[in-house]
């Protein structure tokens, strides 16, 4: 295993040699001359696709890091805005924002650490063993044509001049074989911690971030507050409120009529009837979209299943959560998979719809999966209603995934950092 892994690290300390040598000098030259020219208006249009072309770099090697040595190198960057403008003042837009990012300096000051101290320990990391394998080539025989064509020839401190000498090689060699089984994963690994050093967000880069999105997702928490009130607002003075007006209308007219006309009065009595029950029946519905009675009472996974009952296709829900949620995550949690639900239902042409919603103890996250059989090519494009669920989880510090290619399946998964307590007897 050892050995597999160090032929692996030197293979990949080779290719990563090139890179960081080619790739790191080429960028960094042209990032420096785009920023060069910056004065002169050029740099505008040169400086966005390089710069593009820098962080595509950076996140390549980022994804090595992970795959090859298990080095996590987070992403620094902050988000950029959709280009609306288009044009020349688009491009300047992007420009000033992608300079005042604190990102794509460290990125800079990055390629010029990679093309030299990374390249030399993708160098390291794929020597030893090779070299050791010539010390073994000369002991072969191939010392003699080497030493008559170059008239002599050293390996190491080594003069090689005879058999002996090539035989001494061979032994030195063995160590640097020896050195590299051990060497050479960790000098790739070096490699990438060298470079996640400045790739990854410093502290206050991170504070900076996590500030950032503290206010975003405070402004869309209070954008949806306000969003449910003008609903709940607008669902009483249409519904409930005006029936109990026409109700307090049809019993006005009763007191006048039941001694005149009390065959009338019966009418207008069971109309009236008939009103306060519809009323009541609007009030219990406001009631439940605002917090359903059964999640109050039986938890997320009992509530899902009484949704899924209400639901024009077959909804099948898989539920394995030993305790309950804080209520504002569960109800979150329950008004997600609620649109997922209504979203399959009227857009997706599904026959089928899965609901996994289970605790990672290990991440302390509840992980819910939605998953449908309909024809696919959902996205949350900005203003859907998927981009609008997830703001709302961000609320939350929640995650939400989309894997939607055209001909289906589609699948939603959501992650909400949170810890379970015990189950509540229900009621």
């Amino acid at each position: 295993m050892k050995i597999r892994s160090a032929l692996l690290a030197t293979a990949r300390g080779l290719g990563l040699a090139n890179v960081s040598l080619a790739g790191s000098i080429t960028l960094f030259v042209l990032a420096v001359l785009s920023l060069a020219l910056l004065p002169l208006g050029v740099g505008v249009l040169t400086t966005p696709p390089v710069l593009g072309a820098v962080r595509a770099h950076a996140n390549h090697r980022r994804l090595l890091a992970a795959r090859w040595s298990g080095v996590q190198v987070p992403l620094p960057y902050r988000a950029l805005p959709p280009d609306r403008r288009g044009g020349l003042v688009g491009l300047v837009e992007q420009c000033s924002l992608l300079l005042k990012d604190p990102a794509t300096w460290r990125d800079l000051w990055w390629l010029a650490v990679d093309m030299t101290a990374g390249f030399v320990t993708a160098l390291l990391a794929f020597a030893f063993i090779p070299f050791g394998l010539e010390g073994w080539t000369l002991a072969l025989g191939t010392w003699k044509p080497i030493v008559h064509a170059a008239g002599g020839y050293w390996y190491a401190f080594i003069p090689i001049s005879s058999q002996s000498t090539a035989n001494l090689a061979a032994l030195l060699g063995s160590g640097f074989l020896v050195l590299g089984v051990f060497a050479s994963p960790l000098l790739l690994r070096a490699h990438f911690l060298l470079g996640r050093a400045f790739l990854a967000p410093t502290p206050g880069m991170a504070l900076a971030e996590r500030v950032r999105h503290l206010t975003e997702t405070r402004h869309d928490a209070v954008d949806t507050s306000a969003a449910e009130l003008r609903r709940i607002e607008r669902d009483l003075h249409d519904g409930a409120q005006a029936r109990l007006v026409a109700m307090g209308m049809s019993l006005g007219a009763v007191e006048a009529l039941v001694e005149k006309d009390p065959a009338k009065a019966k009418e207008l009595l069971a109309a009236a009837r008939a009103s306060s029950a519809e009323a009541l029946a609007e009030l219990r519905d406001l009631v439940r979209g605002i917090h359903p009675p059964v999640l109050a009472e039986r938890g997320l996974g009992d509530a899902v299943r009484a949704l899924a009952l209400r639901m024009p296709l077959s909804v099948e829900v898989d539920a394995d959560l030993p305790g309950r949620a804080a209520e504002p995550i569960e109800s979150a949690a329950y008004f997600a998979i609620s649109e997922l639900l209504t979203n399959a239902a009227k857009h997706s042409g599904a026959q089928r719809v899965w609901v996994d919603i289970h605790h990672d103890d290990g991440a302390g996250s509840l992980r819910i999966a939605v998953t449908d059989d309909g024809k696919g090519g959902a996205a949350p494009s900005e203003g859907s209603g998927l981009s609008g669920l997830r703001r709302r989880l961000g609320a939350f510090d929640g995650v939400l995934a989309i894997s939607s290619p055209v001909g289906g399946p589609t699948m939603v998964t959501i992650e909400i950092p949170c810890e379970l307590s015990v189950a509540r007897p229900t009621g």
